[in-house]
This record gives C-alpha cells, structure tokens and sequence, in this order.
C-alpha cells in the first residue's frame, strides 16, 4: 500500500475503535496515534502518560506540552517499576515486567473510564528489534493501530510533518533504562547520571545522543556525522567537566556512533 493508502486503513481502525486510551510518551509515534485518535473520535480519546525516573524529564515536559496544545484529555500516573525486585535486576524481560504493569494499569483505568480499547503507538520498524515489551501487549490485547495499517517510521514522520506536529523530525526515544546493560543493577541514581549526562549533550546541540552507562564509564553515541565535532578541544573539555560532575569518571566516544538499540546487540529471541 502507499501512503495515502495506508493512512486510510489506519483512520477506518481508529474509527473502528469507538473510545480509546493511548499510552501516550511524547514521541513520533504515539502523538501521531493521539493527533488522529482525536480527529477521529473526538473526546471519546483519553492519554496517559507514565511518569517516573525512567523517563527523560526533558521528554515528560514535552508530552504535558503536546497534549496541551491538541486539547485532549491527559492523565499522569507514577510507575514504580524501581520498587519491583525483578525489574531493576534488569535482566533481558525488564521491558516485558514494565509494559506488564503499565497496559494492566492502562486496562483498569479505561474499565473504570468506560473506554473500549487501550492503544500504544508500535510501528512496523519496532518489529526489527527485540522489543519483550510486545509480549505484554499481544497478552493483554493493547491495540496497535499504526503497526495493523502497515506504517514504519518513515510513513510517521511524513503524516506527521502534513499534520504540522512539531514532532515529525523528533529523534527517536527509549527509557533511560536502554542505556544500562542488562544484568546492571537498575537504580534511581544511575538513570539521573545518565539523563543529566544526555541533557548535557543536548544543551550543546545533540538532538540525537545516548549515554550508555558502564559503572565509571560513559559511553557516548551521536551520529558519526557528529563525531567529530566532540574532538573539538573547548567542546570536549566542556563536556569532560560537566559529566565528571555528574559523577562520572571517564568519558568515551563510541566510534561506530550512535546506534539504536545497541545494548540490544547480540540478543535473539
């Protein structure tokens, strides 16, 4: 199908829902899902976004601002993902136990709202990664619109700049939690040190960066376009000096740049 063709699909899907709750992040995705829900359905659409140290506090204030700006109805709830044992061992299903608890959370608010369906915004590209947290979903039965229309990311970012969402070029997010290796212990501490090494980047120009978490170490990734201003000497001392503050004490440049789920590397399902 081309495009027009597959927004199509997608609106008679939406339609097709009656009422809906969106697992609403801030991101491409889910605010081109939120965007057309509300077209389609009117006030029968309700978001929801989970907040907690997961989070990038840069993207939790983006979210609130998206939902502002389109009038639809936005609900926060607090994760306590860190108060789960299993979870913050980190080990290969912690997306799986997240997901888990927040589309079981999402099921019981849209019962107690009386909205039919519970949506989050996976695409077709999703599908090329390891992603436990789809399991949750296929086992609870959250509905993906833009993944049962056939749409990738490239089709998101071009329905999105039609629509004039501010988040059409928006670089690709993922919890803070990606950037630990598995089998590293998850703490509160840890996600702050990465989400503040990732503003520092972001402060200097980064829009697409990951600080990956390596104990002492933090490893950077940015687009090998992007490499090699870092080298510039006023810039890396500046970063040198502000993550070291964080309290990190070495500050690597990783040289095959940045790469989306990298910590996924090497795992099959």
């Amino acid at each position: 199908m081309d495009l027009t063709q597959k927004k199509t699909a997608l609106m008679r899907s939406i339609t097709a829902l009656k009422s809906v709750l969106i697992a609403f992040s801030g991101g491409v995705d889910s605010t081109l899902l939120l965007k057309l829900s509300h077209h389609a359905l009117n006030d029968r659409v309700v978001a929801v976004t989970m907040v907690s140290a997961l989070q990038p506090a840069r993207e939790r204030e983006a979210a609130m601002e998206q939902v502002r700006t389109m009038g639809v109805r936005h609900i926060t709830i607090h994760g306590r993902a860190l108060e789960d044992a299993a979870f913050v061992k980190n080990d290969r299903d912690r997306c799986y136990r997240c997901k888990h608890f927040l589309f079981k959370k999402l099921l019981s608010m849209a019962q107690e709202l009386d909205v039919a369906h519970v949506a989050h915004g996976a695409n077709v590209d999703d599908l090329k990664d390891y992603r436990p947290g789809f399991r949750a979903a296929d086992e609870l039965g959250i509905v993906a619109p833009l993944l049962d229309a056939g749409l990738g990311k490239r089709d998101i970012r071009v329905l999105s700049k039609q629509l004039n969402l501010s988040t059409w070029d928006k670089p690709a997010m993922a919890c803070l939690a990606s950037r630990i290796p598995y089998g590293t212990r998850l703490t509160g501490k840890r996600l702050a040190m990465v989400d503040a090494a990732e503003e520092v980047l972001y402060q200097e120009g980064f829009r697409t960066c990951r600080v990956r978490y390596h104990d002492t170490i933090a490893r950077i990734e940015v687009p090998e376009t992007d490499i090699a201003r870092i080298q510039d000497s006023t810039l890396r001392r500046n970063l040198l000096e502000k993550m070291k503050k964080i309290g990190f004490s070495y500050i690597a440049v990783d040289l095959a740049g940045y790469v989306q789920g990298s910590m996924n590397q090497g795992i099959k399902e």
